[in-house]
């Protein structure tokens, strides 16, 4: 394995993906820095999240800056960088040059339990709160820009059997699986965005991955409308899961 791995996992919103940041921050070899991309987007769209303000007040927005914060040296001497994005952070038209070094997965989950989730913490949300399009978009230019086509996670398969999955993560990624990855202290950690205690109730209070546990989701008409439009995007990434059923 190469010295100071970088690796971009990119993600929609209620996914598993701090879940995901706490299995790979308890590798000893790792650093994680949590979405920094997050309040250069406020910045940038105007749009209204729950603590934007401050999220923007605490946060380096300016995105050349960032770009070369995250292709800099890897924090705290680690051998692993492990850096969690959102799809929406990137806007059509933004530079992923930045990127081209970097090992990039992508964690998808299906619309439906992702729109249920979301819809709890803000009302009415639209098929762009969710960047499944967008985060084909990213899927497929990344695919064009380094001629592979990354690695693919989807929650429920994480959920169903950690071990196994993060197992081919990693095979994917070029490192060797660690089984401390498969568990962690609760509590919040320095490493959280300032926006934690809106989000991540569930993830401090967990130990590892919950199991799965299968659930019948019924939206109201317009949320179901929402999912039906995000659906074709992750179907198109689902064809590419590293666990197929």
């Amino acid at each position: 394995m190469r010295q100071g791995l970088r690796i971009a996992m990119w993600s929609g919103p209620r996914n598993i993906s701090t879940a995901m940041m706490r299995s790979f921050e308890n590798r000893a070899d790792c650093t994680v820095t949590d979405e920094p991309f997050y309040g250069c987007y406020l910045a940038r769209t105007g749009i209204d999240h729950p603590m934007a303000a401050e999220v923007i007040a605490d946060m380096d927005c300016d995105f050349n800056s960032i770009t070369q914060m995250l292709a800099g040296p890897v924090p705290d001497g680690a051998t692993i960088w492990y850096q969690k994005h959102m799809s929406l952070h990137m806007l059509p038209g933004d530079d992923l040059s930045w990127s081209d070094n970097m090992v990039h997965c992508f964690l998808i989950r299906e619309p439906e339990a992702m729109i249920a989730s979301y819809a709890q913490k803000r009302e009415q949300p639209v098929a762009a709160d969710f960047g499944f399009e967008r985060l084909w978009q990213l899927f497929d230019a990344i695919s064009q820009r380094s001629g592979t086509v990354p690695p693919v996670l989807d929650a429920k398969d994480v959920l169903c059997d950690p071990e196994r999955t993060l197992s081919a993560l990693c095979a994917a990624s070029g490192i060797a699986f660690d089984p401390a990855m498969l568990s962690w202290p609760p509590g919040r950690r320095d490493t959280d965005g300032v926006w934690a205690p809106v989000w991540y109730h569930a993830v401090e209070n967990s130990t590892g991955f919950l199991p799965y546990e299968p659930k019948t989701v019924t939206l109201s008409p317009a949320l179901q409308a929402v999912a039906d439009e995000c659906r074709p995007f992750y179907d198109r990434m689902a064809a590419h899961k590293l666990i197929q059923e």
